[in-house]
């Protein structure tokens, strides 16, 4: 799922809830530079096998980081 919505700046509502990420161990890049982002849906979104996150929220300014 490497960069999969990377640069997706309009993109400001996301639901990836039913995702199947099961067997998911590249992540990396995955939400980068979606600057307008300010709500993102990851309830069971499952991470247990990903072993590269890096960068997958990089330059998501709107994301508040408290809810």
């Amino acid at each position: 799922m490497e960069g999969i919505f990377k640069g997706c700046s309009s993109l400001t509502n996301i639901n990836v809830s039913n995702f199947d990420t099961n067997n998911v161990i590249n992540m990396i890049d995955m939400f980068s530079l979606c600057s307008s982002l300010t709500n993102i849906d990851l309830s069971n979104f499952n991470i247990n096998n990903a072993t590269d996150m890096f960068g997958m929220f990089s330059g998501c300014k709107k994301l508040d980081k408290n809810k």
